[in-house]
């Protein structure tokens, strides 16, 4: 079955974890909100989150690295894709700080397959969330994440720091960032990935 990005029926679901021993998924508010705005308020609550298969490239790393990761599509002018992506062969490239390069080549990650029954699309391309608990129909070890990126064609890049990168979201090409709280002095910008809620509690 195909995956879809934000509505109809999902296909694989994944759920990607450090922790390898993981029987039920219980639905659990987000550690640090995020602002989505009122109507997507709701994702900050008790949750399961799962990924599709063709978006989960962006979990191929440690679960506090943060990245961003790009890829042009069928809005992405030339000029952008010359000044961002390059002569890339693959389909995406992940930009990490040199900091995280040591971590991401010595660790491992469990990819969690999620039965899609309970599971409803979020809105934001991938990305699925189950109000129930789950119980996952089995899991894998991903012992060498450099290579998984390069099997999904994803091109892996350190920077001392992301900041650089945050005029991206300006640009006609895809932009995910994901755990950007945790990189050095990043201030998010206009138009770029939600905010966190800086009055949020850390669970």
């Amino acid at each position: 079955m195909s995956p879809r990005d934000t509505s109809g029926e999902p296909g694989d679901l994944f759920h990607f974890s450090e922790d390898p021993t993981i029987r039920v998924f219980a639905p659990r508010p987000v550690r640090v909100g995020v602002d989505r705005g009122q109507a997507g308020a709701w994702l900050n609550g008790p949750l399961v989150w799962a990924i599709d298969d063709a978006h989960s490239l962006l979990y191929l790393f440690p679960r506090d690295c943060p990245r961003i990761v790009i890829w042009p599509t069928e809005r992405t002018s030339p000029e952008d894709r010359r000044a961002w992506f390059g002569d890339v062969a693959g389909r995406a490239v992940a930009y990490v700080e040199e900091a995280w390069a040591e971590r991401i080549a010595t660790a491992a990650i469990e990819r969690y397959r999620m039965p899609p029954e309970t599971f409803e699309p979020t809105g934001e391309p991938g990305s699925w969330v189950s109000k129930s608990p789950v119980i996952p129909s089995g899991h894998d070890t991903i012992r060498d994440l450099p290579d998984a990126m390069k099997a999904r064609g994803v091109e892996l890049r350190t920077l001392p720091r992301l900041t650089p990168l945050a005029p991206i979201w300006r640009s006609t090409l895809h932009a995910s960032g994901i755990r950007l709280r945790n990189a050095q002095d990043w201030v998010t910008p206009e138009g770029g990935p939600p905010r966190p809620i800086t009055d949020a509690r850390v669970r």
